[in-house]
């Protein structure tokens, strides 16, 4: 075999114009060689694959893959003491390494979706934005993305506010209820402040005020747990979409122009929802006030819903 140093020299010597009989009695090697080494040039080194090393771990594989079959839970710290005590002295990352290869793969996880019946419940939910209004180019500003979903049809009414207090949240549930054109039976929120105030012996304890609000519109309020936003997926979803295909890349004079479009895209998805066919109910959304089967609210709005509906911060 030519060694790598052998092989430079033949190159070398042939690109000075010495013969192949003449690099062969120079270096002693024979004439085939030569050639060889000359049609293929100077090649990186191939290596073959490296022989495997005996492992502490190879004589606890067996085992492993038993343990795991049986019990596919068991966690590597699990294993890996069960093995010290069968005489493994080897680290925690060798034994991590073969369960990697040897656990059997975990099935995938479905989520249940959750349906409602027509006019049943809506979900809430606050996101926040940060703006530079053109009117104000020096100053960023945090707004608020109020959003209102009936979770049967997808209808959504949304609205840009600047605070979160009780007055903006309750004038919006108004604005909304007189855009749906009625009240649904439930209304879901996660734990915001104006909603949620805390918990007292294993009961959520709501905010006053939303109590009086639901009790005088008949609804009632539901809080959902705690760290789960898919519970609200329905509502939580138009929010990222709002974001993410409305708000980004825009630019806006101040809040009015910036509802603007909301509004219109609130109209368009309310029109795009009573169009198409859902894929979770299999049917078409109904527009505001036909008749069930999916009529877009329960009830009619109580008298004086409408008012104070304007002038929304």
């Amino acid at each position: 075999m030519v060694k790598l140093g052998e092989l430079v020299m033949i190159l070398d010597l042939h690109r000075q114009g010495l013969t192949v009989s003449a690099i062969a009695r120079e270096l002693g090697v024979d004439r085939k060689t030569v050639r060889r080494c000359i049609a293929r040039g100077l090649e990186p080194p191939v290596y073959g694959p490296r022989k495997p090393r005996k492992r502490l771990i190879d004589a606890f594989v067996p085992y492993l893959r038993e343990r795991v079959t049986a019990y596919p839970g068991l966690t590597g710290r699990r294993l890996w003491r069960e093995l010290g005590e069968r005489g493994y002295q080897g680290g925690y990352t060798a034994v991590t390494d073969v369960l990697r290869d040897i656990r059997p793969a975990s099935l995938p996880t479905f989520e249940v979706r959750f349906e409602t019946p027509p006019g049943d419940q809506a979900q809430v939910d606050f996101a926040q934005f940060q703006v530079v209004f053109a009117d104000e180019p020096t100053e960023t500003r945090i707004v608020w993305l109020f959003s209102f979903v009936l979770g049967y049809s997808r209808l959504i009414w949304a609205r840009f506010v600047l605070h979160q207090d009780m007055q903006t949240v309750l004038r919006c549930h108004m604005a909304a209820f007189a855009a749906m054109g009625g009240v649904p039976h439930e209304i879901l929120y996660d734990r915001m402040k104006t909603a949620v105030i805390g918990e007292a012996g294993g009961s959520i304890v709501y905010n006053c005020a939303l109590i009086d609000f639901a009790r005088h519109h008949a609804f009632q309020p539901k809080a959902c747990r705690p760290y789960r936003p898919k519970t609200k997926g329905k509502v939580e979803r138009p929010c990222r979409y709002i974001r993410e295909d409305f708000f980004l890349a825009r630019s806006f004079r101040n809040l009015d122009d910036l509802n603007g479009p909301i509004a219109a895209l609130a109209r368009y998805g309310c029109q795009s929802s009573c169009a198409r066919h859902h894929a979770a109910h299999r049917q078409r959304g109904l527009r505001r006030g036909e008749a069930a089967p999916q009529s877009v609210a329960a009830r009619a709005l109580p008298l004086g819903a409408q008012a104070g509906t304007a002038g929304l911060p």
